[in-house]
């Protein structure tokens, strides 16, 4: 197969750049322009083209036996497809690539990884290209605009081959699938359904700031953390706090919407301090009503293109971008944002489920071999567990998802209290002592993990479980890929690591206030189940689209489908075949799945 190194230079300006919006309303705006194209061949030298020249050129190639190779496949890619209805064979993407190894070490920008590889240096514009149009250009300037771009194209395909040593052709077709989800979006977004959520949304987020007094002196009081944290000591409810991330030595009001401290209070059985809280999220966080927004935005320009940012997570979890984050959607929201998701006209979709997949893994990693025989048996693992303690299946399963990774009894109180579950201390450390009893195989996989962290650091290699290698390099998954703790070594309160490029040039640096991560054996083998189950969940979706059903969207464990209403029947019953088959690397690990049909994604949960 032939690999096109393709590289496209566009027309930006102050407002109108990739800083200031995302990557789907710069390439389907008015102003959108190319400037040129470098276009490389296998070994062949890279060639420039601009004008006509670029349209003539792309659409005279043959894609049916090619692959599109590029840094940042989502943004050329998205040119290619929707500009000029490229459709490749294969998408590779160097960026995608470099994330496994290089995210917390190196960065992912062309210059640094090709500074690293010792295989050229990115080039500097030799021209001011902001806010020209491609006729604003001399020859002279095109030409040399030309040099750079083509520059880059020879980078990363040198850089491409570097990086394919050793990378799992089992992952190049992960990445060219969320690729594709990007570039060849099919869902459809109901656009006043969106605007009825959105006037639903404002209206709540008045009413609350109206309990407060008023809009104005509410906002005075809620955008201040420490008027905020004065009328919470008010209302009689104890203030949250947390280290602060720039002085490990300080402590700071726990006021940002993702911590722990302040939803905790959402499930304050005093209604005027939830109050305060939803409102004080009301107002420093829009992420309900401007996420609603640019749903709305991009459903005036065409399908919604699905960005999944390949190992945007330490373990290979996807993320979210475009400031569209479909990976996160809040309980207060969720719904709402679902039903918007809609099938095209002649199609249904179709969602399917991989039940339990994370329990499931723990259970087989772990040896757990009585809970990995209720799963296999298809029992209800969650009420036999609650039966045995005498408690609610709820508890059973918030106990069964939660605590096997070490959640202590204080923090598992406060995770089912946010379920409006109350119970006292001393029921939940009895919970939490029966679970770790009861399951001892599981609670001594933290204990080998801790081991591992030990002997990582002193160099040594070793064995979790009879199943998964490890070396000071890091723990080497079944598929060939490899999860890292760049940098680990012993700190105050035990094991730490870096989880950035930024944090690691500190260190290489010798500079201080560097930004350590936490690391045990409970959180390890929390690391190692979400990694297995990305996989697992990955690999799913592969064989689903092999199978000529493509899968349009993935959101944590589950893959979603869009085929024509002729072909329902068959698309369910190949997801369902495909996700209750154990994956390759395994014959022990029991898999199943849920899967429900729809008009939009709302009606398939």
């Amino acid at each position: 197969m032939d690999i096109v190194t393709i590289d496209f230079e566009t027309f930006y300006s102050q407002e109108y750049s990739l800083s200031k919006i995302t990557t789907e309303e710069y390439v389907r705006s008015d102003l959108f322009e190319v400037i040129g194209v470098s276009v490389k061949v296998n070994e062949d030298p890279a060639c420039w083209y601009s004008g006509s020249d670029v349209r003539g050129f792309l659409k005279g190639l043959d894609y049916s036996d090619k692959a599109i190779l590029c840094h940042n496949t989502v943004f050329d890619g998205a040119i290619l497809s929707w500009i000029y209805d490229v459709k490749p064979k294969l998408w590779l993407d160097t960026l995608s690539m470099a994330r496994p190894k290089h995210n917390a070490t190196v960065g992912g920008s062309l210059k640094m990884l090709s500074l690293h590889y010792g295989i050229g240096r990115k080039g500097t514009e030799v021209i001011d290209a902001k806010g020209k149009r491609r006729k604003d250009f001399t020859p002279a300037q095109l030409k040399a605009y030309g040099d750079y771009c083509m520059n880059d194209s020879d980078i990363t395909w040198k850089l491409f081959k570097k990086l394919k040593k050793g990378f799992p052709v089992s992952e190049l077709m992960v990445i060219d699938q969320t690729i594709r989800m990007y570039t060849e979006p099919s869902l459809e977004l109901d656009r006043f359904g969106l605007e009825e959520h959105l006037l639903e949304v404002q209206a709540k987020k008045h009413e609350l700031l109206a309990r407060l007094g008023g809009e104005e002196s509410a906002k005075k009081v809620l955008m201040s953390n420490p008027k905020f944290a004065e009328l919470l000591n008010k209302l009689g409810a104890k203030v949250p706090m947390k280290i602060s991330p720039s002085n490990p030595d300080k402590e700071t009001y726990a006021f940002a919407k993702t911590d722990q401290g302040l939803l905790d209070l959402l499930g304050s059985e005093d209604d005027k301090v939830v109050a305060v809280v939803e409102a004080r999220m009301g107002v420093k966080s829009t992420i309900e009503e401007t996420r609603t927004q640019r749903l709305i935005d991009v459903s005036k320009r065409g399908p919604l293109p699905i960005m999944l940012n390949y190992y945007g997570a330490h373990t290979g979890r996807f993320s979210g971008g475009d400031k569209l984050n479909l990976q996160n959607l809040p309980s207060r929201q969720g719904n709402a944002i679902r039903s918007a998701l809609r099938a095209p006209d002649g199609h249904k979709i179709i969602a399917c489920d991989s039940s339990q997949i994370e329990a499931r893994i723990l259970a087989y990693i772990a040896k757990q071999t009585d809970l990995v025989e209720q799963f296999r048996k298809g029992e209800d693992v969650y009420q036999l567990f609650a039966g045995d303690l005498g408690v609610s299946r709820f508890v059973g399963k918030t106990c069964i998802l939660g605590l096997g990774y070490g959640m202590g009894s204080d923090k598992f109180e406060d995770t089912l209290r946010r379920a409006n579950t109350i119970i006292d201390e001393i029921e939940a450390k009895r919970i939490v002592y029966f679970y770790r009893n009861k399951f001892a195989a599981i609670k001594g996989l933290w204990r080998e993990c801790d081991v591992m962290l030990t002997n990582m650091v002193a160099g040594r290699s070793g064995v979790i479980r009879d199943t998964l290698p490890y070396s000071p390099d890091g723990i080497e998954l079944p598929n060939g890929m490899v999860i890292r703790y760049n940098g680990l070594c012993q700190g105050k309160d035990g094991y730490q690591y870096i989880a950035n490029a930024r944090e690691f040039r500190k260190l290489a640096n010798s500079e201080d206030s560097i930004n350590w991560t936490n690391i045990y054996g409970g959180k390890v083998t929390e690391n190692i189940v979400q990694a297995l189950a990305r996989i697992v969940v990955s690999e799913q979706a592969t064989a689903i689209t092999q199978a000529g059903f493509p899968v349009v969207l993935q959101v944590h464990d589950e893959n979603v489908c869009a085929p024509v209403l002729s072909q329902v029947d068959l698309a369910q019953q190949v997801m369902e075949r495909v996700m209750s088959t154990h994956p390759p690397w395994t014959l022990s690990l029991p898999v199943a799945c849920e899967s429900a049909i729809g008009d939009n994604y709302g009606e398939c949960k």
